[in-house]
């Protein structure tokens, strides 16, 4: 594996039913770490399959390394799941996933998102908060009693702001 740069090609595409095991993992590995497993294959490929949801992959090189699932309804969106591998972290791939979902929920006349983040994930909640999403409300034992949460929302109506809630 070379390391990754900012001049790589990334590629998004709309996961396939093959790809639910290893976003699965990733999920696993890299957001519900110390966290029973919730979103197993079973659960990803649902989403797959459903029309109301859209899962989307990033790749490099043949190699998926990132992966965001928003689901949609008649008013609003929840991004359920966004993770990239560490090691692409910071070369915009997150953002990337997050704007084309976005984008998809405006087609559709969905204005408003919404996502719930560890508490304890600051590198997290910055992030979300620098793409204009605020945090609404803190949810206590939210992730199986064990730890709290951060809601937070995105008027995509609104132009994006930095500053904290």
């Amino acid at each position: 594996m070379h390391s990754p740069s900012h001049e790589q090609h990334v590629e998004l595409k709309l996961a396939r039913l093959r790809d639910a095991q290893r976003i699965a993992v990733m999920s696993r590995d890299l957001i519900e770490f110390d966290l029973p497993w919730s979103w197993t294959a079973p659960r990803i490929a649902a989403h797959i399959r459903s029309s109301e949801s859209n899962v989307l992959t990033a790749w490099v090189d043949s190699r998926l390394v990132g992966f965001a699932l928003m689901q949609y309804f008649n008013e609003h969106a929840h991004l359920n799941l966004l993770g990239v591998e560490p090691a692409y972290r910071r070369f915009g791939i997150g953002r990337r996933l997050i704007e084309w979902l976005e984008e998809t929920a405006r087609v559709g006349d969905i204005f408003t998102i919404t996502l719930e983040v560890r508490a304890g994930q600051q590198g997290s909640r910055t992030f979300y908060r620098a793409l204009g999403y605020r945090e609404d409300k803190y949810i206590p034992g939210y992730y199986s009693g064990r730890e709290a949460a951060v809601r937070m929302s995105h008027d995509l109506r609104r132009p994006s702001s930095n500053s904290l809630h």
